[in-house]
């Protein structure tokens, strides 16, 4: 009987783990309960999902994944500047999270990138914007749906 494998019209349960280039652990599921998704729904970053495509039941895996096909690259233009003074009763510090209200998707964070005399500047890119990642991947069971 020939394994299933990992194909468009699958539902996935799968561990992961994902790292970057130096090792550092952004995101894991293997201590807790794998991660569960229908190939093809939009859940995953295309990088992702192809990099599954084809494997089957008990596969491991470690993928890399150029920033292309992850959290896309750094943009420039996501970076705004703002007055210190709009942040009323707020510490600014770099690192920092801020949400900002946007009717279209509810809250937009940003990350507080650098503070110059009364001007701040915002970082609206993904944290994992322009990073390599890998992506260690042991396939748990595949359901044909």
């Amino acid at each position: 009987m020939t394994k299933a494998v990992v194909s468009q019209g699958s539902r996935v349960s799968l561990h992961f783990s994902i790292e970057l280039e130096s090792g550092e652990l952004v995101d894991s599921t293997r201590d807790r309960s794998p991660a569960t998704f229908e190939y093809g729904d939009g859940n995953l970053l295309p990088g992702f999902e192809q990099a599954l495509l084809g494997l089957a039941e008990g596969d491991r895996s470690r993928i890399r994944i150029a920033p292309e096909q992850g959290f896309g690259m750094r943009n420039p233009n996501n970076l705004q500047r703002y007055a210190v003074s709009d942040f009323k009763d707020m510490e600014l510090e770099p690192g920092l999270m801020v949400s900002f209200s946007d009717p279209s998707q509810g809250g937009l964070p940003g990350i507080v990138d650098s503070i110059d005399g009364d001007r701040v500047t915002i970082d609206f890119n993904h944290p994992l914007a322009g990073k390599m990642l890998y992506f260690d991947v042991e396939i748990i069971a595949i359901e044909l749906i």
